[in-house]
């Protein structure tokens, strides 16, 4: 259930981005995608049966998305599972470091590139992937709401406020998550549906 309510509402906040531009409502529901997105990659990365395999298939993912994510959203960007590849390389990396200075020179050269190519969610995408992953489970809630805060200060963020609830599901509602995480989706609909339905908005934009 998890993944479908991460998908349903990708969708939804790429719809209202291009069609309904206007009408703010889509993209608050399109906040709940990324921080699931986010915690699905924690999830996939420390259960994974091999790392290099796991971050193979996203750069092929990212790869397939480029075209329709540019042509659906009319951007020049990088898609956002190029974001997940990043930060899926970055906690393997961290993993093999034995110095905590060189983590943190890892972690801030990945912040400057993030920030300053157009990745999308840059170095938010990454600290929140980090929250995820290094943060006690009781902390998660609260950690996400001050980076939330951070990017509202320094990038205007305002409708980012909203992607807290998914991690305050996941903070405060254990027994409710779990059973959301046992509805499965087949994993080729899981691994297709962000450049398909890219793809889909593109062809509908173009002959719209």
């Amino acid at each position: 259930m998890m993944q479908w309510i991460a998908m349903l509402t990708m969708l939804i906040d790429h719809v209202g981005l291009v069609f309904y531009p206007n009408q703010e409502f889509w993209r608050i529901i399109g906040r709940i995608a990324f921080p699931i997105y986010a915690y699905a990659l924690v999830q996939g990365h420390r259960y994974t049966s091999s790392r290099p395999r796991y971050m193979l298939r996203l750069a092929v993912i990212a790869v397939i998305s480029q075209i329709p994510y540019q042509l659906a959203l009319d951007t020049r960007g990088l898609n956002v599972v190029v974001t997940l590849f990043v930060g899926a390389l970055v906690l393997y990396l961290l993993e093999r470091s034995k110095s905590w200075i060189l983590s943190s020179m890892l972690i801030i050269a990945a912040c400057t590139l993030l920030n300053d190519l157009p990745f999308d969610y840059g170095a938010y995408g990454l600290m929140l992937i980090l929250i995820f992953r290094y943060a006690k489970p009781s902390w998660l809630a609260p950690l996400h709401m001050l980076l939330n805060l951070l990017f509202l200060f320094v990038n205007n963020w305002e409708l980012q406020m909203w992607s807290v609830i998914p991690t305050v599901l996941i903070t405060y509602g254990p027994q409710i998550w779990r059973k959301l995480e046992t509805v499965r989706v087949s994993r080729w609909v899981w691994r297709s549906f962000y450049p398909l339905h890219l793809l889909v908005i593109a062809v509908m934009r173009i002959f719209m």
